[in-house]
């Protein structure tokens, strides 16, 4: 495993789309092992593989230590209801801001393993899976949020 350098704000690979990843491979593994590790070192819940710099459909989260998702090629099934929160991101470092989310949300992906899961998820975990996935589409929190500042500390 390797630590990757994460991509700041301001750089354009944050702002392009991300390309399907297809069959899950050694490599993809290897990427999602990668990005675990950078996630975990910048003391992150989740991290896209375009905060990497690879412009695939991919991103890690784990909302509670030592449950990880893997998520390659997800897509959104549904979104219900609405909650507030407030986000970060290791590419915005330094900042925060209040961002709406769905409540609910169902999504589907491809795990470590190639196999396509289903998962149900509300409260943080929707939120945190919601923010990468906005990674995906080329979009940050900061496009949605209210009241970005410096985090204090």
């Amino acid at each position: 495993m390797a630590l990757r350098n994460i991509v700041e704000i301001g750089d354009p690979i944050l702002r392009k789309q991300c390309r399907p990843v297809g069959e899950v491979t050694d490599r993809t593994r290897m990427i999602l092992d990668d990005m675990v590790e950078t996630m975990r070192n910048a003391m992150g819940v989740g991290l896209a593989a375009p905060q990497v710099g690879i412009m695939r459909r991919i991103f890690v989260a784990e909302p509670e230590e030592g449950r990880v998702m893997y998520m390659v090629d997800p897509e959104i099934i549904t979104m219900e209801g609405e909650q507030e929160s407030e986000e970060g991101c290791l590419s915005v470092p330094g900042k925060s801001g209040t961002v709406i989310r769905p409540e609910k949300v169902t999504i589907k992906a491809k795990d470590r393993d190639g196999k396509e899961q289903t998962y149900e998820l509300e409260g943080f975990d929707a939120v945190v899976v919601c923010h990468e996935f906005d990674h995906l589409e080329g979009v940050l929190y900061v496009d949605k949020a209210e009241d970005v500042h410096d985090i204090e500390g």
